[in-house]
Formats: C-alpha cells, structure tokens, sequence
C-alpha cells in the first residue's frame, strides 16, 4: 500500500531524490561513500557549491549582494545568530506562533526586543496586521509559515529597516520578492531536505555593523568567507538539499510548484470548509499552503476517523498537542494524489456519519 506522508516534518521528500541520495551513500565517488569522503574534497566542494548557487538561483538573488550558507543547528540556532550579528540597539519582531515566541526569547538575552504584533491571544489563529516597524530599529524579524497553527504571511511590509524571515516551513513553495528580504533563514527539513542542515541567505552590506565581539562559530561573515566549510559540515543534508534544489528546477522552478502546492491547498480547505464534520482551526485568509489544521466537531468520531485514516495509509497528520485535532503538512514534494486520498477518508467519513 501507498503511504501518504503528511508529517510536518522531518518532510516527505520526491522519490527521485531519495533514489539518488541512497545510491550515494554507497557509491558516491569512485566506490566511496558519501558519508566517508573528505568534506575538504573536490566531489563535495563542488555539491557544496552547486547547492549554494541553486538557492540563490531559484530564489532570484544571484547577482545581487547575497550569499548562501548551509550551517547547522537548525533555525533555532538562527535565533541566536541573527541577534548576535544584527542586534545593536533593539530590534523589532512579530509574534505570530511558537517559533516566533522562541525566536523572541533567545534575541532577548542580547538587548532590546520588542513585539511590534501578536496573535498569540489568540492561540496564534490569524497574522496580526496593521503594525509600524520603528525606523530606528536594528532589523524586523517574521516568520513566513507557522507549522503549528496553520497560518502564513500573504504579504510582507516594504521595512525601513533590514527584514529578517525565519522560512523554515515554507521556502521555495511560493513565489515572493525575496529581495525584500536581507535574511533568510530555514531549517532543511520541512520543504528542502534532511534534519541537519539550515540554509542562511543574507545580503553582505547588513554585516559588520554591531559592536560586540563575536564567537567565530556564530559570525556570518566567517561562515561566508569560509564558503560554508568554516568546520565540517553535515555533508548527507546538504548533498540530499541539493538534490531536491535540482528537483525543483527541473520542475520548472518556484513558479511551477506553487500551482501545484495552491491545487493542493484549495482541494483540502474546500473539504474542510463543505464537510461539516470538520472545521478549520486558522481564520480564513491567514490559511498556510503548507499546513492545514483543523479539527473534528465531533469528538465521538475520532477512533472512527483515525481507523479509516490509517487504512488508507495515511500518515503524520495528527496535530500539535497546542492546538489539537489535525494538521494535513502538504510540503513540495507531497503529490496532489496523497491530498486527495485524504479527502476521499474525510469526505467517507461524512457519508457514514
């Protein structure tokens, strides 16, 4: 049986690349592994490199101030970077789910920090909107997609100030200006590879610019001037990170998934929406592509829905323990085939209640 992978990660990733990436494993460069080669070595250098010009690439930023990291630490690492490198006076950062809540309290063992928006009154159910980001700032800090509750970012303000988004679960889906944008920080794993790896794109010319010393290993600019080989790197990640940036271009680009990532979205919001059996957690216009989340408006049919839902081969879509009921996780590489398998479970469920 088909297992459909709705896990909010780490992420379903497409078949071609997981082919590719076991082959390597084994054989990656004349009867060597790609886990025992040296890092230092001309085949890895040259993944390294070709992964670091691919997001450039397809995010539309070659030739123009930026450069692309592959660290590690994952995004929550970044919290403390971004603080780190940018962070003088104060900075100012919309509060819209849990990661944004811990991004807020790492940069705030640094300095100043300040929510300019919240929805977390609200069990972070909507985007706040309608905030100001103080000329006099350091940066602005976002975040894009959140996994958790359901909600993305429509739109992004023109900031005075550097804007920092954290895109963890939501890069390469969507098209976007992303020269908007000064730093972008994701985490592979939820729409771009393994655990290990967390992709920084930043523009240069915001560097450079705060006064305490930094620790070499936090110092982006040591990472730049490194080519992204200040120390080893998680070479596994970043070579199945490239793989899937070759996949997407082969694709057609951002431009080309976000039609199918908009199919999948629409097919799952129009059921939850028509099937009253179901409701939707997030407001309506702050739904994410990403993730939807929703819940049963009858408890009594859990055990009957979860039955049916496993039958199906369906995986991963129970939600976070904060919110509850379901979270359909509908990442790049999830075919419209598993979005719609889920739907027909749903839809199911309806004609026998």
């Amino acid at each position: 049986m088909k297992k459909h992978n709705f896990s909010a990660g780490p992420c379903v990733l497409p078949k071609s690349v997981m082919e590719q990436a076991a082959a390597a494993v084994l054989n990656f460069d004349d009867g060597l592994s790609l886990l025992e080669i040296s890092h230092r070595s001309k085949p890895f250098v040259d993944v390294m490199e070709n992964a670091r010009s691919l997001a450039l690439e397809l995010l539309g930023l070659e030739g123009k101030g930026y450069k692309a990291l592959f660290l590690q630490g994952g995004a929550s690492t970044q919290f403390l970077m971004v603080a780190l490198n940018l962070l003088e006076k104060r900075a100012g950062y919309l509060n819209t789910g849990t990661w944004a809540d811990k991004a807020i309290k790492e940069a705030k063992i640094y300095d100043d920090i300040y929510e300019i928006g919240s929805s977390k009154s609200a069990n972070y159910n909507y985007i706040p909107k309608g905030y100001d980001i103080p000329e006099d700032y350091d940066y602005f800090h976002c975040t894009s997609n959140n996994t958790i509750f359901g909600t993305q970012m429509k739109s992004f303000p023109n900031s005075p100030i550097p804007m920092v988004c954290d895109m963890s679960s939501d890069i390469f889906s969507r098209q976007l200006d992303f020269s908007k944008f000064d730093l972008i920080y994701a985490g592979a794993q939820k729409n771009m590879g393994p655990a290990g790896t967390t992709l920084v794109v930043i523009k240069e010319d915001i560097l450079g610019k705060v006064s305490r010393k930094i620790p070499s290993m936090m110092n982006y600019k040591e990472h730049i001037s490194k080519g992204s080989m200040f120390n080893t790197p998680p070479v596994f990640a970043v070579y199945v990170s490239m793989l899937t940036l070759e996949w997407l271009k082969n694709l057609g680009g951002i431009k080309a998934i976000e039609k199918e990532n908009e199919k999948k979205a629409r097919l799952i919001y129009s059921e939850i929406d028509l099937n009253p059996l179901f409701k939707g957690y997030s407001v309506k216009e702050d739904r994410s592509i990403m993730n939807a989340t929703f819940t049963l408006e009858n408890e009594n049919l859990k055990e009957t829905f979860e039955s049916m839902v496993k039958e199906a081969g369906i995986n991963g879509i129970n939600g976070h323990r904060s919110v509850g009921g379901y979270r359909a996780s509908m990442y790049n590489a999830l075919s419209l085939d598993s979005v719609k398998a889920l739907v027909e479970v749903m839809s199911e469920l309806e004609s026998k209640a």
